[in-house]
């Protein structure tokens, strides 16, 4: 696992289209689209926990996504 992970050359051009999105914001869209995002995220890390414990049959409390 030495070599760094990268952008595909297609996640890369999502994430430009996505930057010229948000350049285009208000403050005020931009603090909501992250909070939201970050609301996102965590459910994303819940969903991830549980089908662990579900599959592998593991307490997987101590992981961090």
């Amino acid at each position: 696992m030495d070599q760094a992970i990268e952008l595909t050359l297609e996640q890369d051009f999502n994430l430009r289209n996505f930057a010229d999105l948000v350049q285009q914001m208000s403050l005020e869209q931009a603090q909501k689209f992250l909070i939201e995002q970050h609301k996102l995220m965590m459910l994303r890390e819940t969903m991830y926990r549980d089908l662990l414990k579900r599959e592998w049959k593991l307490d997987v409390n101590f992981i961090s996504l």
